[in-house]
C-alpha cells in the first residue's frame, strides 16, 4: 500500500542570493537528487517484489498465511505498477522535449 505522505518542511528566507539565510550552502540545503529518487523508488519496488516473491514460497511450504502472500502480492503489484508509470512519464517528457525546436 502507498504509504503516507511526509509533512511539508516550514520555508525559511532567503538571502539576495537566493539562499537560505543562515551559513548553509546550495548543496547542503538540496535534497536528493532526481537519479537517486527514481533509484532509491527501484530499489524499494524490488524490495517488495523479492518479499512477495519469498512469502509465496513460504506459503508453498506451508509457512506463510495465505492473507499475508495476497497483501505482499497486492502491494508489490501497486508498487510496479507505480513505477511503470513514472517511467511512461520520464519517456514521455524525454520525446517530448527531444521534438523541441531548438
Amino acid at each position: 500500500m502507498i504509504g503516507p505522505v511526509a509533512p511539508l518542511k516550514p520555508s525559511t528566507p532567503l538571502d539576495a542570493g537566493g539562499f537560505a539565510s543562515g551559513s548553509a550552502s546550495a548543496s547542503q540545503l538540496a535534497g536528493p537528487s532526481f537519479a537517486e529518487m527514481v533509484a532509491s523508488t527501484i530499489g524499494q519496488t524490488i524490495g517488495s517484489m523479492k518479499g512477495a516473491e519469498q512469502l509465496s514460497v513460504d506459503a508453498l511450504q506451508g509457512k506463510a498465511d495465505l492473507r499475508t502472500v495476497v497483501d505482499a502480492v497486492m502491494s508489490a503489484e501497486q508498487s510496479f505498477q507505480a513505477a511503470v508509470a513514472i517511467r511512461d512519464k520520464i519517456v514521455t517528457a524525454y520525446l517530448e522535449v527531444s521534438r523541441m525546436a531548438i
